[in-house]
């Protein structure tokens, strides 16, 4: 009895207390102001409609145009593998293998790459779309312009070559397109605009080119030496760098113009190499390299050595003497090359262009220099290396 009427007494106080409460809550509520009703449940938003098909009319176009165009041009561009032995101290030969990517140039089995896919290798395979993999012999390569022509027995009704276009009608904002193999994914497509043109690179040779089309197409390893397309599948550009602190794609992509591959290509493959034009001397940068007493003139290319031959030499101008005294190198005389036909140069990649871009070999070009205070111009008929 005594455990039942405590459990009835515990019943009662607690009852007592929630009655309590509740009365404390409504006496102690200010005047006017309404306990908040329950909130509504949120009603379920409306299911979209799906949009007319007139929306997407200029997507479908644009989709059906590189559809189109990747299947037309990725029969023609092809994977490069290569192989170079190299000697290792603890294991002897050791093969290593790179890979790039190339296209077809005619239909004799000429493709077209960069001159670094295919520079010290032992041995060459070309991998085409249908999965035939040929072996392929170094036709002709230029360092300078980082081209390089590789032919294989292509079968007959295999693949045709693709489409030149023209470089110069470019226009940055243009789209373009990049097909190629990077980090050996074979037949990868990209997409991009022509983010400026004339941009200076400098190839894994030292050299510089000076009319490179910059694109934000990715390009990674493995690109080089692919296709960079207009949307109507001609080529414009042959991709060759890219400018990354991770090495991979950051949007800043380099191809070599088309005009220069029409002009460079045709020599390799009848030649084995394009000849350049060339002075025949060797330089050393004022203010960077050298130094000398001549006030007169602060920029300029310093005539130190010629060549076996040399134009330059030839045609009259003169080169420094070098001499040592008490360990420093003493330089005296020489002629300051200032201009080219009219253009200033300051460093080596200025002369190499300024002949590059408005020269051939047998041409003639006007010389501007300092000599012993005093600017002169001088015709020089450009030789050949």
């Amino acid at each position: 009895m005594r455990r039942g009427n405590r459990g009835l007494l515990v019943m009662v106080l607690l009852v007592g207390v929630f009655l309590g409460a509740t009365a404390v809550v409504l006496v102690s509520r200010p005047p006017g102001v309404e306990l908040a009703a329950a909130q509504d449940l949120p009603t379920a938003a409306p299911t979209p409609t799906v949009l007319p098909d007139t929306v997407f009319a200029e997507l479908d176009a644009r989709d059906q145009v590189m559809i189109n165009l990747y299947d037309r041009i990725n029969p023609s561009v092809v994977h490069i593998a290569s192989r170079q032995n190299v000697q290792n101290f603890f294991y002897g030969t050791v093969p290593q293998e790179g890979t790039g990517s190339g296209f077809l140039w005619d239909d004799q089995g000429h493709v077209v790459t960069n001159n670094h896919v295919v520079s010290g290798a032992d041995q060459l395979d070309v991998l085409l779309s249908n999965g035939l993999n040929l072996p392929a012999t170094v036709v002709g390569t230029d360092p300078y312009y980082d081209l390089a022509v590789v032919k294989i027995d292509l079968p007959a009704n295999t693949a045709s070559p693709l489409q030149l276009g023209d470089s110069n009608g470019l226009k940055v904002g243009q789209t373009v397109i990049a097909i190629g193999n990077p980090f050996g994914l074979d037949r990868t497509l990209t997409t991009g605009v022509i983010s400026a043109l004339g941009r200076r690179i400098e190839t894994d040779a030292g050299t510089a080119i000076g009319q490179a089309i910059q694109t934000d197409a990715a390009i990674n390893p493995g690109n080089s030496g692919g296709p960079l397309l207009d949307v109507r599948g001609q080529v414009v550009g042959i991709n060759t760098a890219i400018n990354s602190p991770s090495g991979g794609s950051v949007g800043i992509g380099f191809a070599v113009p088309i005009n220069i591959i029409k002009q460079v290509v045709p020599s390799l493959i009848t030649d084995g190499h394009y000849t350049h034009p060339s002075l025949g001397v060797q330089v050393a940068e004022l203010g960077t390299e050298v130094s000398t007493n001549d006030n007169s003139v602060q920029r300029g290319l310093l005539i130190v050595q010629f060549g076996t031959g040399s134009a330059a030499e030839q045609a009259g101008l003169q080169a420094a003497t070098i001499t040592t005294r008490r360990g420093r190198y003493v330089v005296t005389g020489g002629d300051i090359i200032t201009a080219v036909g009219g253009r200033e140069v300051a460093t080596r990649n200025d002369l190499l262009l300024a002949l590059e871009e408005h020269y051939r070999p047998g041409d003639t070009v006007d010389i501007t220099f300092v000599r012993d205070g005093q600017a002169q111009t001088q015709r020089v008929t450009l030789g050949s290396e």
